[in-house]
């Protein structure tokens, strides 16, 4: 059973992630950009898993943009907090 879910929002210029947060009960938090199939990531804390998952995100934007899946240009990639 989860503890705790919130959400987050990272914009990449243009577009815009959701990264949704939940605490299990044995601490461990588990971050999910719900748009990107198969995007989570699990963390000691909150900090280290919205690492991981926005890690993973621009791993995944990158793949697609190699296979021109995306279009985006790679100069208008980057995450900001609000």
């Amino acid at each position: 059973m989860l503890q705790y879910a919130g959400l987050l929002k990272r914009r990449v210029r243009g577009v815009q992630f959701h990264i949704e947060l939940d605490r299990e009960r044995d601490g461990r938090w588990i971050a999910e950009i719900v748009s990107l199939p198969g995007v989570m990531a699990y963390g000691k804390t909150r900090q280290e898993a919205i690492a991981k998952v926005e890690e993973l995100a621009l791993r995944v934007v990158a793949d697609r943009i190699e296979e021109r899946k995306t279009p985006i240009r790679r100069s208008e990639l980057s995450f900001a907090c609000k």
